[in-house]
């Protein structure tokens, strides 16, 4: 596998993890009782962008996987495992 740049590693856009890390505490926040609904509404748009954000990215990886392993000439079987 190819190692980043460095530059490309500390690049403004977030990980993975920092993504869904993201998500949990927006969820924290909303799921509180002293949310006002403005700040309600501006917490949920930004959940869902980086929802859309993180499920691209895996959409991505798992394209570069299948590549991969086809390239490899392994067999491949795909399963839901949101089933």
């Amino acid at each position: 596998m190819r190692a980043m740049p460095k530059a490309d590693r500390n690049s403004s856009i977030p990980t993975l993890a920092e993504e869904l890390a993201r998500l949990e505490e927006i969820v924290r926040k909303l799921e509180a009782d002293d949310v006002e609904l403005d700040a309600a509404l501006v917490l949920f748009e930004e959940g869902v962008a980086r929802l859309r954000a993180a499920r691209d990215r895996l959409s991505a990886a798992e394209l570069k996987v299948q590549a991969v392993l086809e390239e490899a000439g392994g067999d491949i079987r795909l399963t839901d495992l949101d089933a």
